[in-house]
């Protein structure tokens, strides 16, 4: 019996697992502008894309219909919504005010060995940066937060910073211009502000941290042509 029902939750994790794979996807498929507003989603190519079957696909586009990410329309299927300049700015507006008040409290809290492995993590970003290795990027610069999360000795709010971030998928990071090389300057002023305690610092820093990482998102997509038509609408 025991086994059946641990089986049977390994099933459920392995197909929680593929949806999110899908949402992921889906995610990036909308917010860069490949599939637009008022578009129909087949499942079939999306399967195919991420290696599943129809099941988790749909079970990935049910949980992004609840994020707003797309429409169920009955007897017809999944229909991209708009995703404009102002929803993607909502969505780091919040991740800054949970960011910087996590940054605060792990100000106060962090110990030692918490700082020396922010300092390297902060080098091997650096490393990262200046190899271009673009995996590496993403690696250490989710690193670094999640290390800063996890000092601050708040869990749910940490849940809820994670809730948001997942709308951004990872891999969309590396196409920000220049914001990589932006964090390795900034990241290392973060990691000071909490060897000095600086509460105050620490907030004021993470939050402009995550505010600008708007402002290039947001060029990058302009250049791209991602709200073009709303402007000339």
């Amino acid at each position: 019996m025991a086994a059946r029902l641990s089986m049977a939750r390994d099933r459920d994790s392995k197909r929680q697992q593929l949806s999110e794979e899908v949402a992921d996807h889906v995610r990036e498929l909308i917010i860069s502008g490949k599939v637009t507003p008022g578009e129909f989603l087949r499942m079939e190519p999306i399967a195919e894309a991420v290696g599943v079957s129809n099941t988790p696909v749909r079970e990935g586009l049910l949980a992004l219909s609840g994020e707003g990410f797309v429409e169920l329309v009955p007897r017809r299927g999944f229909v991209v919504t708009p995703f404009t300049e102002q929803d993607l700015r909502d969505l780091f507006w919040v991740q800054a005010q949970l960011g910087c008040e996590l940054a605060a409290r792990a100000a106060e809290n962090i110990t030692q060995a918490q700082l020396d492995g922010l300092e390297t993590i902060v080098k091997q970003h650096g490393e990262a940066v200046e190899s271009g290795d673009r995996e590496g990027m993403v690696e250490y610069g989710h690193a670094f937060h999640r290390q800063i999360n996890l000092a601050a000795g708040s869990q749910r709010l940490a849940l809820l910073l994670r809730s948001v971030v997942k709308h951004l998928p990872d891999r969309f990071y590396l196409s920000i211009e220049g914001r990589a090389t932006a964090a390795r300057e900034e990241h290392p002023l973060i990691l000071e502000a909490l060897r000095r305690r600086s509460s105050r610092l620490a907030r004021s820093l993470m939050e402009q941290h995550i505010l600008d990482s708007a402002d290039h998102l947001v060029a990058t997509l302009r250049e791209r042509g991602m709200w073009q038509d709303a402007e000339t609408s």
